[in-house]
């Protein structure tokens, strides 16, 4: 079985070809700079074939139609024909209440998606456009949603309500969803692999720390809290999102600027982070450069985001009881080898010892923690596709079943 994982986003296209039965990559790629003036198409195989190209790509449309096209070349293809392609599985950030879980798209799901755009304005539409798009080019292919609200859905009440008018959350949908469920899924599951220990047993904080950043809780299997809230700017200090605030910022910088509520919205977005606090960058790579060369402001940067993630960790620790695992992923968390040693570091009072020559290490798994530490800290790489790919085929599994046992028609 074949699965076509798609992760659409306003401009870019992040795509995998994975073979289910040894769940191999068979090929992957991205497009990026849709519908500007120059485009880009990279793809690689299995077989180490690599091409890039070059052209104006007028929309996803034509992008998916490319990748196709590219998957099927007689030269450097991998499929015979597009009906190899079993399933598509579909990244959907933002899916509400509605979807506890991933779902077999049909018009109904496509409908509710669109009633979330309001809930995540910046990537529902995306990804709504890659769905219909592969349902227009595969109309016989079955599509998945895979979301990264999902994983969150076992969050008590307790956690994801917010101390303002009940209303709010009952008429409005205002609540904490939680972000990058699909990572945090499977670093967590995968450092009980490691550990060789049941997942239900073990208390779990898992970081994934790249541009867009969160942390979760995870007890027994489940989160039980999570820093990103109603939408991926609250928790942690971010590439160019603010993270936590004063609520009461908002409507005096708004009087103080001058500044409408879209104003607003797009600095705390796109303005604010590191990148608004040192000046220049939301690349921890470029701001380092510029701390080790004596930078105040690049250095500030490093130190606000390690200790609002340290923040995170004790707190987390305080509501766990106890810390199995310790888990650092994606771009920060999996290459950055500093900032990693900044955050555990004179954290022993809870438990976590680093070893400073297991640390020494970027993009692989490994254990960084000291033999004497009590907790287990290790880099996992996270693995969002293989995530989307299993849930998408489990999903279609389950629907032929019940086909069969007669319970859908």
């Amino acid at each position: 079985m074949n699965v076509f994982v798609l992760n659409c986003g306003s401009s870019s296209l992040k795509y995998q070809l994975i073979n289910m039965k040894n769940e191999k990559v068979i090929a992957k790629g991205l497009v990026e700079k849709i519908g500007e003036n120059i485009s880009y198409l990279n793809y690689e195989t299995e077989a180490d074939n690599e091409i890039e190209i070059e052209e104006k790509i007028n929309d996803h449309n034509k992008a998916i139609e490319m990748v196709l096209e590219i998957l099927q070349n007689k030269e450097y293809g991998v499929l015979e024909n597009i009906n190899e392609i079993n399933i598509v599985g579909h990244r959907v950030v933002h899916g509400g209440e509605k979807f506890s879980g991933s779902v077999l798209i049909n018009e109904d799901v496509i409908k509710a998606l669109k009633e979330n755009i309001k809930l995540a304005p910046l990537h529902n539409p995306a990804n709504i456009m890659g769905i219909e798009v592969s349902k227009n080019l595969m109309p016989h292919t079955p599509d998945v949603g895979v979301f990264d609200t999902a994983f969150h859905q076992s969050m008590p009440e307790k956690s994801y309500l917010y101390a303002i008018p009940y209303e709010w959350y009952k008429d409005n949908g205002v609540r904490r969803y939680g972000f990058h469920g699909t990572s945090h899924k499977y670093v967590s599951e995968r450092g009980s692999e490691l550990l060789e220990k049941d997942y239900k047993d073990l208390k779990i904080i898992s970081c994934h720390l790249g541009n867009g950043a969160s942390i979760t809780a995870i007890e027994d299997g489940k989160v039980i809290d999570t820093t990103m809230g109603l939408t991926p700017l609250e928790g942690l200090v971010m590439g160019t999102r603010s993270g936590d605030l004063d609520a009461g910022i908002i409507p005096y910088i708004m009087k103080e600027r001058n500044m409408d509520i879209e104003e607003i919205d797009q600095a705390l977005n796109t303005e604010s982070g590191v990148l608004g606090i040192s000046g220049i960058s939301n690349d921890f790579r470029d701001i380092g450069e510029k701390a080790d060369l004596g930078d105040e402001r690049a250095q500030l940067a490093i130190d606000i985001f390690c200790r609002r993630v340290k923040k995170y960790i004790g707190s987390y620790a305080a509501l766990l009881g106890r810390v199995d695992l310790l888990i650092f992923t994606a771009g920060i968390g999996e290459n950055a080898i500093n900032i990693r040693k900044k955050i555990v570091s004179d954290m022993d009072y809870f438990g976590i010892e680093l070893d400073e020559d297991k640390n020494n290490c970027r993009g692989k798994e490994v254990k960084i923690s000291s033999d004497n530490s009590n907790v287990d800290v290790y880099v996992i790489p996270t693995n969002e596709e293989l995530v989307i790919a299993r849930e998408a085929k489990d999903v279609v599994e389950t629907y032929i079943k019940n086909i069969i046992k007669g319970i859908v028609g």
